[in-house]
């Protein structure tokens, strides 16, 4: 399979991003520059974390305007499997591809430490190696992950069963103290109705290999290969 990792301005995470699917997955990557504006050939695009264009106005505002992303929205509605970490999961709320939006994390301070998240949908391209409830300890890294919705579209969320991670302590309950940032109903990623995008706050490439610490988010990376090779993945409610 093949993946494309978009580099926008400021990005800061696009090298781990295409390290973990090149070099511990062992396929094909290719980085997307911001000002492309056509992108083909790939079976999953990744959205990386980081600072897109500075962060000014909010996070995500600007790059949802870049020359790729209106490429990148074409890619998703025809069912192509984007993901988006952190700032890759505000652009993808800025883009309208995912409901929702982020704002200030509860303490107004920036969160850089491991947390538990809980699987709550395993029927889907980026967790079809889990199991619903698994509990995986993956790094967060962020000021602005306090996820937030209003209550018709967290009914829906719930509904169409599109909340796919959530925070929680080590033992899978959803502790307020376990929750790093404020997010509504412990929200940590959420995927659209299709299931074929993703975003998602955590950095699960930065959980990828023993030497950082956990190898609980390469799962993901792992179901995205298997999903492609078994030639599409319909989500189902479960």
């Amino acid at each position: 399979m093949k993946f494309g990792v978009i580099r926008f301005p400021g990005s800061n995470c696009d090298q781990d991003c295409f390290y973990i699917p090149a070099g511990v997955l062992g396929e094909k990557v290719e980085y997307i520059w911001h000002k492309e504006e056509k992108i083909h050939h790939y079976d999953c695009i990744i959205v990386p974390g980081g600072f897109s264009y500075g962060d000014y106005l909010r996070t995500g505002a600007i790059a949802r305007f870049s020359p790729v992303m209106k490429s990148v929205v074409q890619f998703a509605r025809a069912g192509g499997l984007v993901i988006g970490i952190c700032n890759g999961f505000q652009i993808l709320l800025e883009s309208g591809l995912l409901p929702g939006a982020m704002l200030r994390n509860r303490t107004l301070r920036f969160v850089c430490k491991y947390v538990y998240l809980r699987v709550e949908n395993s029927m889907t391209p980026f967790t079809n190696l889990c199991s619903k409830g698994d509990v995986l300890r993956i790094p967060v890294a962020h000021g602005e992950g306090n996820y937030f919705c209003d209550k018709e579209t967290l009914v829906d969320l719930k509904r169409n069963n599109q909340v796919v991670f959530r925070y929680c302590d080590q033992f899978g309950d959803s502790a307020e103290t376990a929750n790093p940032n404020g997010s509504l109903d412990h929200i940590a990623g959420i995927c659209n109705k299709k299931g074929n995008v993703l975003g998602m706050m955590p950095h699960p490439e930065r959980a990828s290999e023993k030497c950082m610490g956990s190898t609980d988010g390469f799962a993901l990376f792992q179901s995205i290969r298997a999903s492609v090779k078994k030639g599409g993945f319909n989500m189902a409610v479960r």
